[in-house]
């Protein structure tokens, strides 16, 4: 503490200090952050195989032969700084004067928000670049720009190009260039305005060569200002870029929230310069940092971060669009830049409250990712779909009521008191779900641990949890499916394979059998016939259907009959559901192994699941044979957004979700689900093999219950859930609120109405403030699907699987695609291969939203979908965009992030 209190004493002082020390202890570097003035935290990183390869002391070569012990990192954990403001990766990578200037900037807080920064940096007299047509910006920057080099152009007008062809086309072929290959491109007057880009809308051509070529490519291009006078736009013709290492789309601010980013959509594998901004490259990578703190930016795309910087000072302008390519030798090259154009009806964004929250979520993430006493595993990870999976059931940025009810009925303690029923290690008291600023996230290694069967040695516990953690964090991608692929939480036929991943990773026959039949008992108790736990679930829930009645039709007040809808929710629903969710769960995977094992085959499987008499199938064969009066007595507390007071219930707006002039029957043509005698014979012979307490019927019916259970248990508690929703927007009106109001207010607030005297109008319309200040904060923010360290809350790569989601808008409307007439994709929701700038004609088709399958958060189509405010997602994926497209009808919640099914 000595170097720490002599820095305080020289900084009171007015003095500049630069300690370098080796500083291994939490404790310090909080007194530090404390206590000294201006106080600023340098982390050297050496990666551990690094400083093996270094040992200047040859301490890590002696430790290596058994001669030296407590080497820190080795022996001794190396309490790593939780929060540091710069990190240096000081492997052999680094460069040093790349390191002072990173150091520099945070210190002197030149890399804080460019907004007024911007101003200061221009230099006293210096022009402002102003904004032009695409080519006269490029012009008017060429001379000025540094951090890249801007192609040569030779520019005209439509009218000039009209009246003296041959004279425009002598000045392409005296230039030093105008022999090789071209690109001739537009830059229209309407093009690249501070409020619309028209981005993609006129054409571009590329590879052009000879006097015929380029008089073809002008000629298309013209003919792609259709619609207006062009005589007045301009067509400018450069050389082709060849040999290109990365191209891609830079912008200085989030494009949906207005948060301080740069957002960097590239692609560094197919060698062209145009594939991003159409939106058609597989390969798409994107890399998001905080502005304010840039560090940890991967070493090739520093110098797209210095071009940004730049063409913000010399436009004086902090949201700007840039698209940029990097030749083989590695020279950058500014291709186009723009105002970015985004919704200015939102909140104004504060940059200082988005980089003040995203340093609350780092510090706080590290200190959840320390050793607890009470857990498992070494360190823990946050991610938005594993387990209760709030990215898929509230959204990734849900509005406070939905959040807040989510936690209350599940993630709070519900799902934990579920888990312990069922013989899983008791986590009562553990919070499932964290809030990192209205952003949730699962505690994966609470969630891990909540699948240790509780009679497991200790020893084997923690062994098992560390290595579902390093297989996700290796394996990213899996983070949507970690209990298919990573986790063992039931015993299925197939389990004794699947469980030798365990012998590659030091795991003994001993561990491997200890987990193989602490599994199989806890799945017979689950799953048994006769007194199984599932049972008893399916019971409690028809108790909810006995008592839903009792509080609806009592002569209680309404914030009475909130609390006690909520409660009996909880108790006699939720509660049930988890459990029956956790017999869903192992039925589907026994159902899997039944393939696994060679029983049945995949049209077996496919017969056995379209067999089920779920919910889902009943609403269809209702909805073709009752009438709508008795349909939506039945349906109509089902809403998409089943926490979200803003989804209309069926019941609201039944013509939204339903046709009803061409209601017709449905006939399944699925073959039937049957069982040869040589199936049932090795159905039978594996069960008594494996230890499992059924016989075969049993096993039918249990796989059968499990799955239908699910699904009805989450019919009956949603009914309670949708009727508190209607009440509370009820009580909002009675006291001034709108249902938009509504969605802001904390479900706790609410509840504490029926315990607590005072005003109800004071206490909702404060709940609703507060609310609204926080979502402002968080609509801002942009985390990982993965939180996996501190540093990941400040820059990362998007993983592919991730969508973009333009706008905030929200839409519910059929789905259609590319393949239908243009007279169909009327008030559709239009799914599309691409973000191609080719498909701009959709637009004039009155289109309510649109999903691709390819495309980045920067692409034309998704700059023209925040121009016009609509709600699209852009890059699904094939996984997704699959998926979806198979929907009747979707609701596209671009507010929340998430994408539901209607029919």
């Amino acid at each position: 503490m000595r170097n720490g209190m002599l820095c305080r004493m020289l900084a009171e002082q007015g003095c500049d200090i630069v300690c370098s020390t080796i500083s291994l202890f939490h404790d310090v570097h909080r007194w530090n952050r404390e206590n000294i003035p201006r106080y600023h935290e340098i982390f050297i990183r050496v990666p551990l195989e690094e400083l093996k390869r270094r040992d200047t002391k040859g301490l890590y070569a002696a430790a290596a032969d058994g001669w030296a012990t407590n080497i820190v990192g080795l022996d001794i954990p190396a309490e790593m700084p939780e929060a540091p403001d710069v990190i240096l990766d000081n492997d052999t990578s680094l460069d040093p004067e790349q390191a002072a200037r990173m150091i520099l900037d945070r210190v002197s807080g030149l890399g804080q928000e460019r907004s007024s920064a911007n101003r200061s940096a221009v230099p006293s007299g210096a022009k402002v670049v102003q904004f032009g047509t695409k080519a006269e910006t490029l012009e008017r920057l060429a001379p000025l720009l540094h951090s890249a080099a801007i192609l040569p152009q030779v520019r005209f007008d439509v009218a000039e190009w009209r009246g003296d062809q041959p004279g425009v086309l002598q000045r392409i072929s005296s230039s030093a260039w105008g022999s090789g290959a071209l690109i001739v491109r537009s830059s229209a007057k309407g093009e690249d305005s501070s409020s619309e880009s028209q981005a993609g809308k006129f054409t571009s051509v590329a590879g052009v060569e000879g006097a015929a070529a380029i008089s073809s490519a002008v000629e298309r291009v013209i003919a792609s200002y259709t619609g207006h006078d062009c005589r007045d736009d301009q067509v400018f013709v450069q050389p082709m870029l060849h040999e290109v290492s990365m191209a891609g789309v830079a912008v200085t601010r989030e494009p949906h929230g207005g948060g301080p980013y740069f957002v960097i959509n590239y692609d560094d594998c197919s060698g062209r310069s145009d594939l991003v901004t159409s939106g058609t490259a597989e390969s798409l990578k994107t890399f998001i940092c905080l502005k304010s703190r840039a560090q940890g930016i991967p070493v090739h795309l520093l110098p797209i971060l210095d071009l940004l910087r730049e063409l913000e000072s010399l436009m004086d302008c902090d949201a700007i669009d840039v698209e940029f390519a990097a030749g083989q030798n590695g020279a950058l090259y500014l291709l186009q830049v723009r105002p970015l154009v985004f919704d200015q009806t939102a909140p104004a964004p504060d940059a200082e409250a988005t980089a003040t929250a995203t340093a609350e979520i780092a510090q706080k993430v590290a200190l959840l990712t320390r050793p607890h006493p009470y857990l498992h595993g070494n360190r823990a990870v946050f991610g938005v779909m594993p387990d209760w999976n709030p990215a898929e059931i509230i959204g990734l940025k849900p509005r406070p009521l939905a959040l807040t009810l989510y936690r209350e009925l599940i993630t709070d303690s519900i799902w934990a008191y579920q888990r312990d029923n069922y013989g899983y290690k008791n986590l009562r008291s553990f919070p499932l779900l964290m809030s990192f600023h209205g952003l949730p996230y699962i505690d994966v290694r609470v969630s891990f641990n909540s699948f240790i069967p509780r009679d497991m040695r200790s020893d084997l516990a923690e062994r098992l949890v560390n290595y579902y953690i390093e297989r996700l964090l290796a394996q990213p991608t899996l983070h949507d499916k970690v209990e298919f692929e990573i986790i063992f939480s039931c015993y299925t036929l197939d389990l004794p394979e699947r469980l030798l991943a365990l012998k590659k990773n030091g795991f003994s026959h001993g561990d491997i059998d200890e987990i193989t039949g602490l599994l199989r008992n806890l799945t017979n108790k689950i799953i048994n016939n006769e007194n199984g736990l599932w049972r008893r679930d399916r019971e409690k829930v028809d108790k909810l259907v006995e008592r839903l009645p009792k509080i609806r039709d009592a002569s209680i007040d309404k914030i009475s009959r909130v609390y006690w809808l909520l409660e009996d929710c909880k108790r006699y629903g939720t509660l049930p559901f988890a459990g029956l969710a956790r017999a869903g769960f192992i039925a589907t995977q026994f159902l899997s192994s039944l393939v696994a094992t060679g029983v049945l085959d995949r049209s077996g499987h496919a017969a056995f699941m379209s067999d089920l008499e779920t919910v889902g199938s009943q609403i269809g064969r209702d909805y073709a044979r009752l009438a709508k009066d008795e349909f939506l007595a039945r349906y109509g507390h089902l809403r998409p957004g089943t926490y979200d007071i803003l989804s209309p219930r069926y019941d609201e707006a039944p013509d939204l979700y339903f046709d009803w002039s061409t209601r017709r029957q449905q006939h399944s043509t699925a073959p039937r689900f049957l069982l040869s005698v040589s199936q049932l014979r090795l159905i039978e012979r594996l069960l008594k093999e494996h230890g499992i307490e059924h016989d075969i019927l049993s096993l039918i019916h249990f796989i059968k219950g499990g799955i239908e259970g699910r699904e009805y248990a989450k019919f009956v508690f949603t009914r309670s859930l949708s009727d508190a929703l209607s009440l509370i927007k009820q009580i909002g009106e009675e006291h001034g609120l709108s249902t938009e109001d509504c969605s802001f207010l904390d479900i706790a607030d609410v509840r504490s109405l029926y315990s607590e005297s005072g005003s109800v109008a004071a206490r909702l319309k404060a709940s609703v403030a507060e609310g609204k200040r926080r979502h402002n904060v968080t609509r801002q923010i942009v985390l990982p699907p993965l939180l996996s360290s501190p540093d990941d809350a400040f820059a990362f790569h998007l993983p592919s699987i991730h969508p973009n989601f333009i706008t905030k808008q929200c839409v519910t409307a059929p789905v259609s695609t590319i393949e239908d007439s243009p007279e169909e994709i009327k008030d559709t929701i239009l799914f599309v291969p691409s973000a191609d700038p080719g498909f701009d004609w959709i637009f004039s088709r009155g289109i309510a939203g649109f999903v691709t399958q390819f495309g980045g958060v920067n692409s034309h189509m998704a700059i023209r979908a925040n121009e016009l405010s609509m709600p699209a997602v852009i890059g699904a994926g094939e996984t997704f965009f699959g998926h979806w497209k198979k929907a009747g009808k979707i609701c596209l919640d671009c507010g929340s992030q998430q994408v539901q099914a209607i029919s």
